[in-house]
């Protein structure tokens, strides 16, 4: 009676086993199978070339790209973080804060007139730097610089300001090599 119920408790078990062990064998032997549908390195024919290859476009891009910077050359290319979109072509790098770049000319860029920010720029700015700073309630000084917020047009995300001057300065983008 006692090795009647063991047989019970086990059978299914031992089911699921040989169903496991069919299932294995099976996966190998389609995964062997698949090893012969992909070709090795010396199969490859290169004599035919690729259909969407163009040796020439490197050269033409950057034909392009001089051609809009005017023969200018540019620390960076700008792109949002978000969208990767392009967002400057010829930038200049801050000296002092190296993920930080100026430009004067810029695409897919809007300015947010709704954030204004205002900073003190009075020389004294290291003695009292606590008190200095950006503050939109700092109206009365005579020194204030005037920062408008600029954001992708693409995705909306901040990624710099723009000054009194029309100068963009960009401090939330990624920089690549120009």
């Amino acid at each position: 009676m006692q090795i009647e119920r063991i047989r019970i408790h086990l059978y299914p078990c031992l089911l699921f086993c040989n169903h496991a062990l069919k299932f294995l064998s099976s996966l190998l032997k389609s995964s062997l199978s698949m090893q012969h549908l992909f070709s090795d390195d010396d199969e490859i024919d290169y004599t035919t070339k690729p259909e969407f290859y163009d040796p020439d476009l490197d050269d033409n891009d950057e034909k392009w790209i001089d051609k809009k910077r005017h023969g200018h050359d540019s620390d960076a290319v700008l792109s949002c973080p978000a969208c990767f979109t392009t967002l400057c072509l010829e930038c200049q790098r801050h000296e002092k804060y190296l993920t930080q770049y100026r430009a004067v000319f810029v695409v897919n860029c809007k300015i947010g007139n709704d954030k204004v920010l205002k900073q003190n720029t009075s020389r004294s700015r290291k003695r009292n730097r606590g008190k200095e700073g950006f503050d939109g309630d700092d109206a009365h000084s005579t020194n204030i610089e005037t920062f408008k917020q600029v954001c992708c047009s693409v995705c909306s995300t901040e990624v710099g300001v723009i000054d009194q001057d029309e100068i963009y300065h960009f401090f939330n983008v990624l920089p690549s090599e120009s």
